[in-house]
Order: C-alpha cells, then sequence, then structure tokens
C-alpha cells in the first residue's frame, strides 16, 4: 500500500526556513534580538546565513533603511543584497551594505565639514597616494639617496599600518620595517606633513575613510545617535579579518540596541599583517554580554578526507570557538603533506608532480598551483620554466614578463648576441 506524507510548505511569498536551511544555519538565522556571534566553518554556507537573516528581518517588518550589512569586499557585498532580493522581492538598494570604506564615505559626504574637510572631499587612490607622499618627501628636502629613505608604498605601508592598528609611527616601523628605525623622525615627519597636505588639499585616502568615520562617530555623539537609531540591526560579515578601527565602529554604531550579528570563522584569521586583530571575534562574547554563539559545521565544498585533515589540525589549537566540520560531499582522494627541505626543493617536487600527473594523461589545464603570496610564487615559476611546463598566472604578472625582469634579461641577451633588435628595444 502506498503511503503519502504530509509537507509543510510556506505561505505564497513566504520564506520556507526550515527546508532551505540546516538546523544549524536556522538557528542562527531565526536568532532574537540581542548580540549574535555565529562561527561559520569553512564552506558551511556562512553567505546563505546573512542573506537569510537579512531576510527574515524584512518578513519580519524591519524597514531596508534601518539594516546595515557590512562586508569586507564590494563583490561580497553586491552578491549578498542580489540574493536577498530575490528571497523577498525589495529593492535591496534600500538596504544599507558595503565595505566599511563604502559606508563611511556614504556618511562622511554628509558630515565631512564637522572634521574639517568639504563634503566633496577627493578620495586618493593607491597610486594618487604614492605621489602624494613623495611630492611632501622631496617638499621636506628629505635626501633619499644619501639616506636610503624607504620609498612611497613602504611609507604608505607603515603609516597604514599605525592608524589601522592604532598604534605609533614608531611602534609600525619596528614591526614592518625595523631597519629602518634609525630615520624614525624623519619618517614621523614625513607621516605628519601626509595628513596636514591631504586635509589642506581636501583629501582622503582609503585609511582615511575608516579614521575619520570612527573620529566621527566618537567626537559627534550627535551624528552616532542618528545612525545608532537608523541602523537598528548591524550585521557584519569576516568578523574575524576586522581590524581595531572597524571594530571601534561596530560598537560606536550598535553598543546602544546591541542588535549587532557578526558572522566569521576564527580558523581563518589571515590578514594581521594589514591590522586585523583575531581577537575581535575571539573576545565578541565577553564584550557584549549575554552574546548566543551559533556554530555551523556542514562543510558543503570539500570532501570526508579533506575535512578529517582541517579537524586534526583545528583540534590542536589552545584557543577559539570548538567546531568539527561535517561533510556532505562523498569520499575522494586523501590529501598529502609533503615536508621538503627549502623552497627550491619544493619547486622541483611540483614540478616532477605535474609531469607525473602529464604521464597518467591529466590536462595541465586541469592543474592549479595556489599559494599565500605573488612572491613566493618566484622559484615555482622559474623550475616550471625549466622544464618548458606551459602555465599561466591568474594574479599579476609572470616573473619573466615583470618590467624590471625583463630589462636584466635584455642586458644578458645583448651581451649573448649584440645583433639581438629586440632586446635592444
Amino acid at each position: 500500500m502506498k503511503k503519502y506524507g504530509i509537507k509543510k510548505v510556506a505561505p505564497a511569498g513566504k520564506i520556507d526556513y526550515e527546508n532551505e536551511l540546516n538546523p544549524q544555519q536556522l538557528k542562527a538565522v531565526l536568532a532574537s534580538d540581542g548580540p549574535a556571534l555565529v562561527i561559520a566553518g569553512a564552506g558551511s554556507g556562512k553567505t546563505r546565513v546573512v542573506t537569510y537573516r537579512v531576510a527574515y528581518l524584512l518578513e519580519k517588518g524591519v524597514s531596508p533603511e534601518e539594516i546595515l550589512l557590512l562586508t569586507f569586499t564590494k563583490k561580497a557585498a553586491s552578491e549578498m543584497l542580489r540574493r536577498v532580493e530575490d528571497l523577498v522581492m525589495v529593492d535591496a538598494a534600500r538596504i544599507w551594505g558595503g565595505t566599511f570604506h563604502h559606508v563611511g564615505n556614504r556618511i562622511l559626504r554628509l558630515h565631512a565639514e564637522l572634521l574639517g574637510f568639504k563634503n566633496n572631499y577627493t578620495i586618493l587612490d593607491r597610486d594618487d597616494s604614492r605621489v602624494l607622499v613623495d611630492t611632501v618627501v622631496r617638499e621636506a628636502g628629505v635626501d633619499t639617496k644619501a639616506k636610503r629613505f624607504p620609498k612611497g608604498r613602504v611609507l604608505l605601508e607603515i603609516i597604514g599600518y599605525a592608524r589601522n592598528t592604532d598604534t605609533t609611527i614608531e611602534e609600525a616601523v619596528e614591526m614592518k620595517v625595523p631597519h629602518f628605525l634609525e630615520l624614525i623622525s624623519e619618517i614621523e615627519m614625513v607621516a605628519v606633513r601626509y595628513a596636514r597636505k591631504k586635509k589642506e588639499l581636501n583629501y582622503m585616502d582609503f585609511d582615511d575613510l575608516l579614521i575619520y568615520f570612527a573620529e566621527l562617530l566618537s567626537h559627534h555623539p550627535e551624528v552616532a545617535d542618528k545612525y545608532s537609531r537608523q541602523f537598528k540591526y548591524i550585521l557584519v560579515d569576516e568578523y574575524q579579518d576586522t581590524n581595531r578601527i572597524q571594530a571601534r565602529i561596530v560598537d560606536l554604531l550598535g553598543g546602544g540596541h546591541r542588535n549587532i550579528m557578526v558572522v566569521g570563522d576564527d580558523s581563518q584569521s589571515i590578514y594581521s599583517f594589514r591590522g586585523a586583530l583575531f581577537r575581535n571575534i575571539r573576545d565578541f562574547p565577553n564584550i557584549y554580554q549575554g552574546c548566543r554563539v551559533y556554530t555551523v559545521e556542514t562543510n558543503y565544498r570539500s570532501t570526508p578526507e579533506i575535512l578529517h585533515l582541517a579537524n586534526r589540525i583545528l583540534a590542536g589549537r589552545e584557543d577559539g570557538f570548538q567546531k568539527t566540520l561535517r561533510p556532505i560531499k562523498k569520499s575522494g582522494p586523501r590529501p598529502a603533506l609533503i615536508r621538503t627541505e627549502n623552497v627550491y626543493e619544493q619547486a622541483e617536487f611540483i614540478a616532477q608532480r605535474i609531469l607525473e600527473l602529464a604521464d597518467e594523461g591529466v590536462n595541465l589545464g586541469e592543474i592549479a598551483i595556489l599559494y599565500r603570496s605573488h612572491f613566493h610564487s618566484m622559484e615555482i615559476q622559474m623550475e616550471l620554466t625549466r622544464r618548458e611546463i606551459p602555465f599561466t598566472v591568474r594574479s599579476g604578472l609572470r616573473f619573466f614578463e615583470q618590467a624590471h625582469i625583463k630589462d636584466v634579461l635584455s642586458y644578458l641577451k645583448v651581451i649573448d648576441n649584440p645583433r639581438d633588435e629586440i632586446a635592444w628595444k
């Protein structure tokens, strides 16, 4: 005899949260008011949690203008808002969503005069900032050749790190480039003049958008109160990557009503070199008493073998939140951990393994090499070139395509063949 069951169906136009989310995601999305921390492991549907949470608030009757969604990239914000729009058919443009810099800029445009700027200030990109700091160095009369003074790019890194970590220029130099400590007085002078020059010319760089946003909220309580009352619900994505200034902004905007939900993974904090503070996410429950912590552990991305290795690594941590990633995917090949003596041996192993895979019939286009930073790839690129293994670099230029490397190679080619017309050019 055939049996039939009755399945609950959400009313027309309503989201069926129970069927569209797993139990852990559901708890986080339906969380009551107050501070909440969502620890979402890698591949666990973090974006889904955030978008459904926003949709849930809208279905509860919260106005789009009363929701502030802070993300770390413009792309992430656009994707989340698009998904929200698909879920609840609301004009996503009415939601205040974007990066800290984007939201800071929107608010500063309305109140910049309180900080001594005009509201039509110009935002400097990285190249513009470098040109301006180089101008400041020249105007200050610093002999950059005699003293081997740091280049503009390095000066901006020092200044940016100091400002984002709320430390002194000297502490930033000691942390980032200690070999320049003997020039600390000149570097401090340049930092002061750079800040003064920006204000004189009505300029703000990217760091200023955060610094002045925080300053506006902390020094002008009437402004902080205005936006705290407007943003009744604040959601922050990738909270493990926030720095001291960004955490302060969140507190200044939401510390009163405390309807703050931060989402992140304390196991993925990799931006300390930019001033990110791991303790922002670790200490969140202590800072906001009564905070509820939700853990989302079902992984939709990786195989059981990969997650087993990841869980073994995470188990060795002495701090942070406990979680065990659980797989949905079927079993796959086991990951291998290869120990090499140095970067050259590592490059040799990678090249050799690629040749072995090619011999087994694997298409080279199906092989990818991932590395932490672009400069880590130099030895690998040289080894691949030496073994005549074709490759493309998806970020930045190939080692031998960089201008200064091409110049050196041209000199060598001319020495080897004075008639090489292309090398002479």
